[in-house]
């Protein structure tokens, strides 16, 4: 276990997110953004700024020491608890700020990366429903084979990008591949990336693709 998380019943709850970019009471549209195992939300902005998302209200959860959970994520849910429901609780509440502030859902945007990515696809999969889109830069659901999954609700074609390498380390092939399957039965349109000889990492087709998911956003949302 990480020794910089403290075990409480909700580890992440007394850390305010970042919020950034345009205020929420001016945004037509928002991303939130997750950060990996050692990473800070400060560290996630410059993934919307590449992305061209500079019109967006930029909301990012921080998680207590820099780590949502302690195991690797396809270890039980059981063992990544009760980090694991403290850190999807973060996600919820940055995603309710946006929706109290006025931009509903098809307008919000969820992108993670790495560990920030396996839990952006567990809230998605859990809270399905018309999002903006999804972006899950290597990264896949959490859990093992064993574990009781708590998916709910329809996500009515939202576009979910699934990354990865096919060289990466930390998220194997194989799960970012059946991630795909199970969202694409909860009714998202899946756009999976695989990359040849990739490790842990971010590449510019990833941006790309984000850029159209945030175009399609803007678009929508009657911004110029």
């Amino acid at each position: 276990m990480n020794a910089n998380v403290t075990a409480t019943t909700d580890p992440h709850a007394t850390l305010e997110p970042l919020v950034s970019g345009v205020p929420l009471s001016e945004a037509t549209y928002a991303i939130v953004l997750v950060h990996g195992r050692g990473g800070s939300a400060d560290g996630m902005l410059p993934i919307a700024r590449t992305a061209g998302a500079t019109d967006a209200a930029l909301i990012a959860p921080r998680a207590t020491g820099g780590t949502w959970y302690p195991d690797r994520f396809l270890a039980p849910m059981a063992s990544n608890e009760p980090f694991l429901s403290s850190a999807l609780a973060s996600v919820s509440r940055a995603v309710k700020s946006v929706k109290d502030a006025g931009i509903p859902s098809d307008r919000i945007i969820l992108v993670g990366f790495s560990q920030g990515a396996c839990l952006t696809l567990e809230f998605a999969a859990r809270n399905a429903q018309r999002f903006g889109g999804v972006a899950a830069l290597a990264g896949a659901l959490v859990g093992d084979d064993a574990d009781q999954r708590h998916d709910a609700g329809d996500f009515a074609g939202t576009p979910v990008l699934l990354a990865c390498g096919d060289n990466d380390d930390h998220i194997p092939e194989a799960k970012v591949r059946k991630a795909a399957v199970m969202l694409a039965a909860q009714g998202a349109t899946i756009d999976l990336r695989i990359y040849p000889g990739i490790t842990h990492t971010i590449v510019g087709d990833q941006m790309d693709a984000l850029r159209a998911m945030v175009d399609v956003v803007r678009a929508g949302a009657g911004v110029e």
